[in-house]
């Protein structure tokens, strides 16, 4: 089910269910900053094999998925330009599919790097789902024990980071037409900026989902374990409504 390809020089795991889905959909998972890999988490595997969604996971460190060269990543090309540039065409190669039949979910610093690439290219990726997004990431330059954060390398300061969040790229005009977001309550850290962007949504008439309220661990894979059903079955009607869409 689980193996390994080289993309331009990276490693990337991709999945295979025994049974594919009829419609050729297919999905990119986005790792957080600890670069766990999904072929390490029976959960996620049981819900992409029952679903028969292949998937690609990229792995590009701690680039917090930007547009910014990133050194510990490579220093030819951002972690944006990887995925566009190089991914989304193996991706055509290996299953014949091409946007908007795919979707785009991650986790922590993945989950705000599927929401940046939904906002910024709403028409590549039209279906999103984000775990716990670590939206507001500049906060990390604020303090001394994240001081070896390659955000250090790619931003001058803080406020030019925060400049690039993926609040600061919802367009009230053009934005993905399917998303779905979470972030347990008890996540200190993070769940204040998923509400900011609840509210910024709402006050633009941006439809989405979300679910800021169901609690399980934190932030982590034991709550990232307890969301992964929803947010695959999500990705999954999505890509049925792109698929029978008229225009």
């Amino acid at each position: 089910m689980w193996t390994e390809a080289r993309i331009a020089g990276h490693s990337c795991e991709v999945f295979e269910p025994e049974q594919p889905n009829p419609h050729g959909y297919a999905a990119i998972y986005l790792h957080g900053v600890h670069s766990n890999r999904l072929s390490d988490k029976p959960v996620f595997t049981a819900e992409l094999e029952r679903h028969g969604l292949p998937v690609v996971c990229p792995q590009t460190r701690r680039s917090w998925w930007t547009d910014k060269i990133c050194p510990e990543f490579d220093a030819r090309f951002s972690a944006e330009r990887y995925l566009l540039d190089h991914v989304l065409p193996l991706i055509a190669e290996r299953w014949g599919t091409k946007p908007p039949q795919i979707g785009i979910f991650g986790t922590s610093m993945g989950g705000q790097g599927a929401l940046r690439f939904g906002f910024k290219h709403p028409g590549k990726f039209p279906v999103v789902a984000a775990l716990a997004p670590a939206i507001d990431y500049h906060l990390r330059m604020r303090h001394p024990e994240e001081e070896d954060d390659p955000l250090f390398e790619m931003y001058p300061n803080p406020e030019t980071a925060r400049q690039d969040t993926a609040i600061l790229h919802v367009h009230p005009l053009n934005w993905p037409r399917n998303l779905w977001f979470c972030c347990d309550p008890t996540d200190m850290r993070w769940h204040e900026s998923a509400e900011r962007l609840r509210m910024k949504l709402v006050a633009l008439g941006i439809p989405h989902q979300c679910d800021l309220e169901t609690s399980g661990g934190g932030h982590g894979f034991e709550y990232y374990n307890r969301m992964a059903a929803n947010a695959i079955a999500f990705m999954m009607n999505a890509l049925d409504r792109e698929r029978l869409r008229l225009v």
